[in-house]
């Protein structure tokens, strides 16, 4: 029996998807939540092994709620129609379901499941949606218990930190499992720069450039940290700043 979770909300799109489950005896429908924050929490308390999960929903979205997850279950998305969510989707090779869909897709969809176990890379599918502009002017974060949305405008630089992304804010200090190369694209227009190998910084913070060893240089922010900048960097920031 394969456990699942409904992440939709809109109890009609829920109830439609327990209706075509009623003739299936290999599906079984252990939760139903009404949003990204009770979609986590039920993930994380009962391990399904897959969810049906809407993209457009309060709070955060269906791939922001994923990002939070460790070891994401698999996956059918239900949605609207998305510009950015399609071309995850199709750049991507997952399968997924536009509303409003038939009984047929749908068990279209949930064969391709039961017959892979798995529903699409589910990581590449994050990468290419987080270009979306709603998701591109936020970033969301655990904070212990709780979930953070940190808007990039309040976030004064990135630092690699391993396998993760530290993000320093005014929020405070968080870690995505992200990579640099990922914010350094992502961030660009925001005005954010990169400007060593382990900072990316929000270079309307900056008051100062200083020289430091040989080709290099420092940066001093309003808000007092000083960050290191590499002899690339600097080219970036000269080029940014016009000087």
């Amino acid at each position: 029996m394969i456990k699942a979770i409904i992440i939709d909300d809109e109890p009609l799109a829920r109830e439609i998807i327990k209706e075509y489950l009623q003739t299936n005896n290999d599906v079984e429908i252990i939760a139903e939540c009404n949003d990204g924050f009770e979609g986590m929490k039920s993930i994380q308390k009962l391990q399904p092994e897959l969810i049906f999960l809407d993209i457009q929903m309060p709070k955060i979205n269906g791939f922001e709620m994923l990002e939070l997850v460790e070891n994401p279950p698999a996956v059918i998305f239900t949605t609207a129609f998305d510009e950015y969510a399609i071309r995850a989707f199709d750049q991507n090779a997952i399968d997924y379901l536009l509303k409003p869909f038939s009984k047929d897709r749908f068990e279209q969809a949930l064969k391709k499941f039961q017959q892979t176990n798995s529903v699409g890379p589910v990581q590449n599918i994050l990468e290419e949606a987080a270009l979306s502009p709603i998701q591109q002017n936020r970033i969301v974060v655990k904070d212990g218990t709780k979930i953070k949305i940190i808007p990039v405008t309040k976030i004064y630089y990135l630092e690699s930190a391993d396998d993760y992304v530290k993000i320093i804010s005014a929020e405070g200090t968080f870690l995505k499992n992200r990579t640099m190369s990922f914010y350094e694209n992502s961030l660009a227009q925001f005005h954010f720069i990169r400007i060593h190998r382990s900072y990316i910084v929000n270079s309307q913070l900056i008051t100062r450039i200083d020289p430091f060893e040989k080709d290099s240089h420092t940066v001093l922010l309003n808000t007092g940290q000083r960050l290191q900048v590499s002899k690339t960097g600097y080219t970036k920031l000269k080029e940014a700043l016009g000087f």
